[in-house]
């Protein structure tokens, strides 16, 4: 929590909305009014020329050399001047924030942005905060809520928390407090806001190339994290053991589907069927299912070492740091468990009798192919991690923040409908991105297991495709793909709440 500082100057404070007190208990004789029941100006004093004209005053104050602009230095000498003292990183982060031309300085134009999105933060979490929904925020809200982020506090400690904020020592925080407290204080990773929106803990479509969710400080101290982590694994393995048909119909067209040789879903169904019976459905689900713990064990460990290694002092990314560290991740943690991805293609697409487990599948790759077999397919599984990670984390944080902007009125939390709308929609359009690199993976990889077979490159097999069978030709299997997402992200999630639950962590 924030160290006690002295007051908020009049003139800082007075720049936002005073609207919500003006329905306060003078007014409406009720005993706990709620400050927050009416926002007509939705943040900033209502418009007109009152506003410019503090805003203009308090950019002046803050602009110390007067260039027309806010850099960390102006910022630092100028909130001192009005009783703030923040550190070199807040400051810093501060620009960031509102630093839309990046340019290292907060133009008029920035600042005012930057103090709307920063005031509309600081209201969501009050919001959130104040269970009660009466406008105040009192020891047993903090304590129920730093406690649904997995961190168990004492009445005491929830009391000096409280006390740091508290001016009129009434012991509860209303909003123009906390407001008051948090002024001008980087708010770019509201805790909650991750807590409700983790993504790739809870949803698993089958391709474990998501960068992996963030967690709270207080969630590592307290080994929530690993519950999550195991929630999630277990979620991904019954998702993955009930969409494990549709899987295997993937790969098989992926492989033998072509313009001359057309197989429909239904087909492909019948064929698996009268080749192998009905368990032929879930061949290689097996090792799909057991590299899922290695595999995101490896990719957590990796992503918060890369944290570090960057330099980052944040404890939470940004998104382009996220990409980074995550994909640097995934490359790390797919090529510690790839051998068990050229496993799951050869188990996949074996005969009835041809091996007799996974264990005499690996064997008999290895004499009589070698260890180079484990690694076809290599280039283009890592370089399909980018498209799918990015595209994927950039499609479900732009929703997420479209949400949060126009509907998160009382709560940062999206409700089971949006989150499983948000992470189905950017998850499909992660794998559209990075499908044609996926299909000629698994190619190379059932390639290799054909005796006397030419031995493509991965830019050869491209061009192959597009001249024999056009652009289409790196979609086959599209349809049974795309067909499992949505019940792998709805069953994922269930699994997920309830093995969450089981294992003592708050539901949401």
């Amino acid at each position: 929590m924030a160290r006690p500082r002295s007051l908020v100057s009049p003139l800082l404070s007075g720049v936002f909305c005073q609207c919500d007190t003006l329905g306060g208990a003078a007014h409406t004789h009720e005993a706990h009014p709620s400050p927050l029941s009416a926002d007509p100006c939705g943040g900033l004093l209502c418009g007109g020329p009152e506003q410019e004209r503090r805003l203009h005053i308090l950019f002046q104050v803050l602009d110390v050399n007067k260039d027309g602009a806010i850099c960390v230095n102006d910022l630092a000498e100028g909130l001192k001047r009005l009783g703030v003292h923040r550190t070199e990183l807040e400051l810093k982060k501060i620009v960031k924030a509102g630093d839309k031309d990046q340019d290292g300085q907060l133009d008029f134009e920035e600042f005012v942005h930057y103090l709307r999105d920063h005031e509309k933060k600081l209201r969501l979490v009050f919001r959130s905060l104040d269970k009660k929904n009466d406008g105040r925020i009192d020891v047993q809200e903090i304590m129920q809520s730093l406690r649904d982020l997995g961190v168990n506090i004492s009445e005491q400690q929830a009391e000096k928390i409280l006390k740091r904020m508290d001016k009129n020592g009434t012991m509860t925080i209303d909003w123009n407090e906390w407001r008051d407290y948090h002024l001008l204080h980087p708010a770019d990773n509201i805790p909650e806001i991750i807590l409700y929106w983790k993504h790739s803990t809870i949803f698993d479509v089958g391709e474990n190339l998501l960068v992996p969710d963030e967690f709270t400080v207080e969630e590592k101290q307290t080994g929530m994290w690993w519950r999550h982590l195991v929630a999630g694994g277990g979620a991904g393995a019954v998702s993955r053991t009930c969409t494990a048909p549709l899987d295997r119909l993937k790969v098989i067209m992926q492989v033998h589907a072509s313009r001359s040789n057309s197989m429909s879903m239904a087909g492909g169904f019948a064929q698996m069927l009268r080749e192998g019976g009905y368990r032929s459905l879930w061949r290689g689900n097996g090792i799909n299912v057991i590299k899922i713990a290695p595999e995101s064990a490896i990719k957590f460990m990796a992503y918060e070492q890369i944290k570090r290694f960057i330099g980052s002092d944040q404890e939470i990314l940004g998104i382009r740091e996220r990409l980074v560290a995550g994909s640097l991740a995934g490359v790390i943690a797919q090529s510690s468990i790839y051998p068990m991805e050229v496993l799951k293609t050869r188990m996949a697409l074996r005969n009835t009798g041809q091996y007799q487990g996974m264990l005499d599948c690996g064997k008999k790759i290895m004499l009589k192919e070698g260890m180079s077999a484990f690694y076809k397919g290599y280039v283009p599984n890592m370089l399909g991690i980018i498209p799918y990670a990015g595209i994927d984390l950039a499609v479900y944080e732009t929703l997420k923040n479209a949400w949060l902007s126009r509907y998160a009125t009382s709560s940062a939390d999206p409700g089971v409908f949006v989150l499983l709308a948000c992470g189905t929609i950017s998850s499909t359009c992660g794998q559209l991105a990075s499908y044609p690199l996926a299909l000629v993976r698994t190619r190379m990889q059932a390639q290799a297991s054909i005796e006397g077979a030419p031995q493509p490159t991965m830019s050869s097999l491209f061009k192959h495709i597009i001249q024999t069978e056009g652009a289409i030709g790196l979609y086959r299997g599209l349809a049974p793909n795309f067909m499992k997402v949505i019940p792998a992200v709805s069953i994922s999630y269930v699994v997920y709440e309830n093995i969450k639950r089981s294992l003592g962590v708050t539901s949401r």
